[in-house]
């Protein structure tokens, strides 16, 4: 579940010089601290960014990490998922070293994620903002998206579901999977690329139970 394995510059290098303009439109959905969004920040100081994120204990993560270049992103203090209105989001916490741990928070219920990672637990779920990426996108005129980079905990299905339109019309896709459900009906990468048949896997990366894949949009 730790980002920083595959957060690497390298990474984040390889998809902006992928996206081959200065002023790519990037959502970063659970961007968390924004690690990920300060790199494609450094990278491409022009990007338009939009991070989508529903833990408190993130977002003022975030706010501090960025600084005053919190001013240079539009940061959305609220979940994407299948439905607009409210839903469940489970905080994850550790002890120790991790305390505060919010690296795992979901708006699916943890399932194996209780025994791979039992350090980490789940504090009981409040309720969130939610709204359908398809929903979201309309509303802020965005027709084209050059990179969604999506790591939503185990909520992938919830939000392809309510994002079809945006997907299609979306270059490259960096998302997490599980092919051991760490959570309540986690996709599998094959389950991923079967919800979206336009996309094909430009690079992979895997991990002990889960990984992350970047997906092009061969319709482009």
């Amino acid at each position: 579940m730790e980002k920083q394995p595959v957060s690497s510059v390298e990474v984040h290098q390889n998809i902006i010089s992928l996206l081959q303009k200065p002023n790519p439109v990037i959502l970063d959905i659970g961007c968390n601290d924004g690690t990920d969004t300060q790199h494609f920040l450094n990278l491409c100081p022009q990007a338009q960014l939009y991070c989508f994120e529903p833990d408190p204990r993130a977002i003022a993560r975030f706010k501090k990490k960025l600084g005053s270049s919190v001013d240079k992103v539009k940061l959305l203090e609220i979940a994407i998922s299948d439905r607009n209105g409210v839903i469940d989001f489970h905080p994850s916490n550790a002890d120790g070293d991790a305390k505060e741990w919010d690296l795992s928070g979901s708006i699916r219920r943890p399932k194996n994620h209780l025994t791979e990672y039992d350090w980490v637990r789940f504090d009981r779920p409040f309720s969130v903002e939610t709204r359908r990426l398809d929903d979201w996108c309309s509303d802020a005129k965005l027709n084209t998206i050059d990179f969604i980079w999506m790591d939503v905990q185990g909520a992938e299905a919830d939000v392809i579901a309510g994002g079809m339109q945006t997907l299609s019309n979306t270059r490259f896709v960096y998302t997490e999977y599980s092919d051991r459900e760490l959570y309540e009906g986690q996709l599998s990468l094959q389950a991923i690329l079967d919800l979206l048949p336009s996309f094909e896997v430009a690079a992979h990366y895997p991990r002990a139970v889960e990984g992350d894949v970047l997906l092009k949009n061969t319709r482009f």
